[in-house]
């Protein structure tokens, strides 16, 4: 689970109450209940169950599957590991055998000198991967925001999961002449002071297109914002 939180793009871990690698830092999740669980159902049964969260405006999807031989020293283990876009949420409740559940700023967690627990380190390097790379195509940023921001908010949001400034004016042009991604609530808010700012709802479309590109972010704005 990935958000937007105190101004730094957060990972949500727990810490294992159980062996093996108790009392480090891991990836909520678990097994299935039994062989007729759907695996998306199973996913959000572990979130719930570990975190104790809503997530009712949650983006949930595949990320990728891990079977390494010995990533699990019990048995052998595939983890069908899913990723989740979520806006800013209250602090988790631990559950199930996480004895503690809390949201961590990423760059901390990719830090060399952390070690999480099984091959959860690799995952969440994936997972932050695949999060800003969406973010160029599609309208999933969206879903850090409460259900109603501005422009600057939504702009904020790639700064944050990009880790790089973005030109303001461009980005506003290019962010509400995208067809279907915003949707106007005819509300202004001055939130953060300064002048009023227009508030917006996220509408029905689901890519952004032409993409935003990351690599020298300045100039990949001007190419597609003429």
């Amino acid at each position: 689970m990935l958000t937007v939180r105190d101004d730094t793009l957060q990972i949500l871990l727990v810490e294992r109450g159980t062996p093996p690698w108790q009392g480090f830092q891991a990836l909520p999740g678990g097994f299935l209940d039994d062989n007729r669980e759907d695996l998306d159902a199973a996913a959000e049964r572990e979130l719930a169950e570990e975190t104790g969260l809503d997530l009712g405006r949650t983006h949930l999807e595949q990320l990728r599957t891990y079977g390494s031989p010995n990533r699990d020293p019990r048995r052998r283990v595939v983890t069908v590991c899913y990723l989740a876009f979520v806006p800013d949420l209250p602090a988790p409740e631990a559950g199930g055998d996480a004895r503690t559940a809390a949201w961590t700023p990423v760059e901390s967690v990719l830090n060399a000198h952390t070690e999480l627990a099984f091959d959860h380190g690799r995952i969440v390097a994936d997972a932050v991967e695949r999060a800003r790379s969406k973010l160029e195509y599609t309208t999933l940023a969206t879903r850090f925001c409460p259900s109603e921001f501005t422009v600057a908010e939504l702009r904020k949001v790639y700064e944050i999961v990009w880790g790089q400034p973005l030109d303001q004016r461009n980005f506003h042009r290019k962010i509400t002449g995208t067809e279907g991604m915003l949707i106007p609530t005819g509300e202004q808010t001055n939130r953060h002071g300064g002048r009023p700012a227009a508030l917006y709802r996220c509408g029905p479309a689901a890519i952004l297109y032409p993409a935003i590109l990351r690599t020298t972010t300045q100039s990949s704005l001007n190419r597609i914002c003429p």
